[in-house]
């Protein structure tokens, strides 16, 4: 039976790369994101893989997006919440709208999107999710995320929650926590965390490079297959567990 596995913010960064690398084990992917023609755009370029909109922010369009992948491509297997949002600012300047539009955007959607998820996997009493979290969700020692922080802090209680409560529909949960991984949202943070210590970029991904024990800064791909690996087989007795990515950044 092929396994039919739905990406949230699959368009781009880490999306993307999990989108391909799940391509080419073999699944069929549903590339989903707000940027509907990008979502299309690498679902053109992978092997048995489809295109749709979703805004993770709205409730009924994560139930809607679901229930058309099961219409129009198959029963959904596994599903990858990975939409994430992230901006830079002291603690004490951050304000309600950007607080409001990190925690809909990187907890609010991944719950509903999940939870549509999980709702047709509990039907048929079988399915596994990855929430992708962030080495932020495990450690508040992060200067200028304090709403991040927060959201993914957030992420990883959920992921537990939804592991306790799905394991006896036959339903896996886990998540993922990435570090400094090189991405567009990445080169955007190390603009904003240079203009927020008076430095420039080059010098901060150095330094990030040099918090790495494994001394590199991490690629989407490194996420991507342990992904991979979570959606596998050889993970069937894992459940309700964060795993760390991130070259030793930081470790629980």
């Amino acid at each position: 039976m092929t396994s039919i596995v739905g990406v949230t913010g699959g368009a781009s960064g880490i999306g993307a790369a999990i989108c391909r690398e799940l391509a080419e084990r073999g699944h069929t992917v549903v590339v989903t994101d707000v940027d509907e023609a990008g979502a299309r755009a690498l679902a053109a370029h992978l092997p048995a893989a489809h295109a749709c909109a979703l805004d993770v922010t709205d409730a009924a369009a994560c139930a809607h997006a679901v229930a058309v992948i099961e219409r129009e491509v198959g029963p959904l297997t596994a599903w990858v919440s990975n939409a994430g949002v992230s901006r830079m600012a002291p603690f004490l300047e951050i304000d309600e709208a950007q607080f409001d539009f990190t925690l809909d955007v990187n907890l609010r959607g991944l719950f509903f999107a999940s939870q549509a998820a999980a709702r047709v996997m509990a039907a048929r009493k079988s399915g596994c999710i990855v929430n992708i979290a962030s080495m932020a969700g495990k450690q508040g020692r992060v200067p200028f995320l304090a709403d991040y922080v927060a959201s993914k802090f957030g992420v990883v209680g959920l992921t537990q929650a939804m592991a306790f409560e799905l394991a006896p529909l036959g339903i896996r949960v886990n998540s993922v926590c990435p570090g400094f991984v090189a991405t567009d949202m990445q080169v955007r943070e190390l603009e904003w965390e240079a203009r927020l210590r008076g430095t420039d970029p080059d010098s901060v991904k150095r330094q990030w490079i040099a918090d790495t024990p494994m001394g590199r800064l991490e690629q989407p791909q490194d996420v991507a297959r342990v992904v991979a690996f979570l959606l596998s087989p050889d993970a069937a007795f894992i459940t309700g567990e964060s795993i760390a990515v991130n070259g030793g950044a930081f470790m629980d």
